[in-house]
């Protein structure tokens, strides 16, 4: 989303990321990559619940909770127009855009 800010901003829209990491972890990451958005932080999963992204995972036979890395087309209403799950950050710009331009 970093290197899309520009395209973002001329169809209107705004990158907002949202991870369970403190506040200081997440200003630790934005510095490190120098992301133009903000970063909010949900410890508690009340907004990951919400969007059905805090669940349970598997790595190496071992289970645990977490995020689903997820991203979201929301409008100014607040109606999700476009979901997708289990992206990676390459994948989620151009899903993004194109669902911008296309809206």
């Amino acid at each position: 989303m970093r290197d899309a800010r520009a395209k973002l901003d001329a169809l209107g829209a705004d990158a907002v990321g949202i991870s369970p990491d403190s506040v200081a972890a997440q200003k630790t990451f934005s510095d490190r990559l120098k992301l133009n958005f903000p970063l909010l932080s949900d410890p508690d999963h009340v907004v990951a619940e919400a969007y059905g992204v805090w669940q349970e995972k598997s790595l190496y036979g071992r289970k645990y909770f977490g995020i689903v890395r997820s991203a979201f087309l929301i409008d100014a209403g607040g109606r999700i127009l476009a979901a997708w799950y289990k992206v990676s950050p390459e994948n989620t710009v151009p899903k993004a855009l194109a669902a911008l331009r296309a809206g």
